[in-house]
């Protein structure tokens, strides 16, 4: 046996860096040599700086593109390979295992027990099963109905830590200066400022236990909000998995979704407006099999637009949001949705004068529809989405960017947004059983 066994972390820049945290530090025998990234573009040839990885490391540690991982196997001796990202497919999952035990190191997936930190406050997590599932929105709507109880949530928001890590170790977003301060890309914007325009501040960044610690000195209740369809990093006392009804079976097939589906109390069915009955048979059918004891409800995500009478006979430019549409699969999304509904002469293809690193996300994903995936992760990238808008020469822009791109992107084209709101549909109503849960929770609250 040896003293320490060699390890390699695969992530994207976030469950990554917390696993690190909750599981490596405290047990110092597994010493990692490096992070391989993938995903999120821009994210490899950086570090994890020393000052984060603690005292059992004299310099940061290195991060490489996931495709060196056979030669980082070797190069490092390397003995495992702990699989740390989201929103994988089965075969993804186990391809990449197939290929770390080729290369003679073993394949190792951490779990809750782990990795998650315990509240001393009252936890709500909602979780998915697939990126763009719907679990922000709904989790917006939690925060409001908490509220309306008179408690404040302290809303702590998978980490997006994309620049210098140092500097985002605890992150607090109140107002819009915060976004500035911290040069937030449009994916983090797109998480934080739907909250900020509701009231409410939210948390992100690196070292979760301070991050966590940090929140609970203001709060009454903590809600998790997820990223893909990652499992919550703090402990929680009510579990809530979102599905989705345009992705029937994916629920079963994509890791670790699979897993918030079976730790669920309740699992919400959406867009079921949008679905075909059999999809939403097919969802109930593996709930029953793999969850038979969880409360299940049925909702959609309505579709609101600041101007609608805009749209009518308007060549038109859709941006959605950039994850939702590459990893998470989907073709299109609500802002496609309200060009059809409300008429435009055009939905305007961008693939033709797309530009850098959109036109190559075009050739990667090419399940996407005629939309624009609002790609912003360095200024680089923001710039050429800008570019690719001008290249349109639209008539209007359709923004369904949960932060509104106005903010980060110059451009004289009008632009009207479109955001998504939870509604219920059957079942037990949800803001029932969080008035339940909050009476048995919180001493006093009634």
């Amino acid at each position: 046996m040896h003293s320490k066994f060699n390890c390699i972390i695969a992530g994207a820049a976030g469950r990554d860096f917390h696993d690190f945290q909750t599981f490596f530090r405290k047990y110092p025998e597994f010493h990692v040599c490096a992070f391989t990234a993938t995903q999120i573009p821009f994210i490899d040839s950086r570090v994890f700086p020393q000052s984060l990885a603690g005292p059992n490391y004299e310099s940061d540690i290195p991060i490489f593109p996931e495709e060196q991982l056979p030669e980082l196997i070797g190069q490092f001796e390397i003995d495992f390979v702990f699989l740390a990202y989201s929103d994988l497919a089965y075969e993804t999952v186990m391809h990449t295992a197939s290929l770390v035990q080729s290369c003679g190191a073993s394949f190792v997936l951490l779990g809750p027990e782990q990795t998650q930190l315990k509240s001393t406050r009252p936890v709500i997590a909602v979780t998915a099963v697939r990126t763009g599932a719907g679990k922000s929105p709904l989790t917006r709507w939690i925060a409001c109905r908490l509220s309306d109880l008179g408690l404040t949530p302290g809303i702590i928001r998978h980490p997006m830590p994309y620049g210098d890590l140092a500097q985002q170790r605890c992150q607090r977003f109140a107002t819009e200066a915060d976004l500035d301060a911290y040069d937030c890309t449009i994916e983090e914007r797109e998480e934080y400022e739907p909250y900020l325009e509701l009231g409410f501040s939210i948390f992100a960044g690196v070292d979760y236990e301070l991050i966590l610690r940090t929140a609970e000195q203001e709060a009454d209740i903590v809600l998790w909000d997820g990223g893909n369809n990652d499992f919550s990093f703090v402990k929680p006392d009510l579990l809530i998995t979102v599905t989705d009804a345009l992705r029937p079976g994916h629920e079963v097939q994509y890791y670790p979704g699979e897993s918030n589906l079976r730790m669920a109390d309740v699992i919400v069915i959406n867009k079921v407006s949008a679905a075909e009955t059999a999809a939403i048979m097919q969802i109930k059918a593996n709930i029953k099999r793999l969850n038979p004891t969880a409360e299940v409800i049925e909702s959609n995500l309505e579709i609101v637009v600041n101007q609608p009478e805009l749209i009518a006979n308007q060549r038109v430019l859709v941006i959605e949001d950039g994850p939702t549409l590459l990893h998470g699969g989907m073709a299109t999304g609500a802002g496609y949705c309200a060009a059809i509904q409300f008429q435009a002469e055009q939905v305007i293809d961008p693939r033709a004068f797309a530009v850098g690193s959109i036109a190559e996300a075009f050739q990667q994903y090419p399940h996407m529809g005629p939309i624009l995936p609002a790609l912003g992760y360095s200024e680089e990238q923001r710039a050429e989405l800008s570019q690719t808008i001008k290249g349109s020469n639209a008539d209007l822009i359709i923004d369904a960017t949960p932060a509104g791109l106005s903010h980060v992107i110059q451009t004289s084209i009008p632009i009207v947004r479109v955001r998504y709101e939870f509604q219920q549909v059957t079942g037990t109503l949800l803001q029932g059983m969080i008035e339940e849960f909050v009476r048995q929770t919180i001493p006093g609250c009634s």
